[in-house]
């Protein structure tokens, strides 16, 4: 089933991958939360919705009603990002061998791309998805100002700590504001180290720059990124001057373990 409609547009096998080879490496770029929580899937596009935690009873108030096993599932959302590409110059690009710009093909995966880590950072209240600095049970610790210089090991310490001591012993992410990992190429006074390097051996899953305020240390037993469809452009039609195409993808965050994500600030 060609749900993605490629067998409609124009275009030969060779040019569908590149577009496909820039999008996905746009995307990789940004995707953070990918690279430290374990990824399933994909499964298909046809993957709406995911079953979260464990069966139970229904609590029934009169002895003779047939008692009923209730579960719990969340929707799988679909991302989606439109873009054009001119008619003439991919004509010019398939059969004149000129460049082609590929710019609009990168905007809308990290597009796509932005939308996720949102989804997995914050969640989506009326979508009822939990995030992982907004999740019930989530713990909290303090933030100083990181332009102490030891203050960045202290309050990460400070985490890692309270995580211990509920039994996440690690291995750790640390995810982290642009402008408190900026700070974090420092080299401790009279050393080669730069501060990035000496996390790095205490966040043994990676530090990474992702788009949220403040920052968290996170075990990795926290939960799991489900992919229906994974990135992928398709073709939507043509008007004379452009090709209309997307990017699109179905994922939903599965936050198995809250508790063990410490937030910083």
């Amino acid at each position: 089933m060609d749900y993605l409609n490629r067998v409609a547009a124009p275009f030969p096998d060779d040019l569908w991958d590149d577009i496909d080879t820039q999008a996905v490496e746009a995307a990789r770029v940004l995707l953070t939360a990918r690279r430290f929580m374990e990824v399933e899937g994909p499964y298909g596009a046809g993957l709406t919705s995911v079953e979260l935690g464990e069966d139970n009873w229904c609590p029934e108030g009169d002895d003779e009603t047939a008692q009923a096993v209730i579960g719990r599932a969340v929707s799988v959302p679909m991302l989606r990002k439109a873009f054009t590409l001119s008619i003439r110059r991919l004509e010019a690009h398939h059969r004149m061998g000129q460049p082609l710009n590929f710019n609009p093909v990168q905007n809308a995966a990290e597009a796509v791309a932005r939308r996720e880590e949102a989804f997995v950072y914050y969640g989506h209240p009326q979508a009822g998805l939990q995030g992982l600095l907004t999740a019930e049970g989530r713990q909290q610790s303090g933030l100083g100002e990181w332009s102490e210089m030891d203050r960045a090991l202290q309050d990460v310490l400070g985490a890692v700590d309270k995580l211990d001591k509920s039994g996440y012993a690690g291995p750790y992410a640390l995810a982290l504001a642009p402008p408190l990992y900026n700070t974090l190429f420092r080299r401790y006074e009279g050393s080669d180290v730069l501060q990035l390097e000496h996390l790095g051996r205490l966040c043994q899953l990676g530090v990474y720059k992702a788009p949220i305020e403040g920052g968290a240390v996170i075990d990795g037993r926290v939960g799991r990124i489900i992919v229906g469809q994974d990135l992928a452009t398709g073709y939507s039609h043509q008007d004379g001057v452009h090709y209309h195409l997307y990017v699109s993808e179905s994922v939903v965050p599965v936050l198995d373990e809250p508790a063990a994500v410490c937030v910083l600030g």
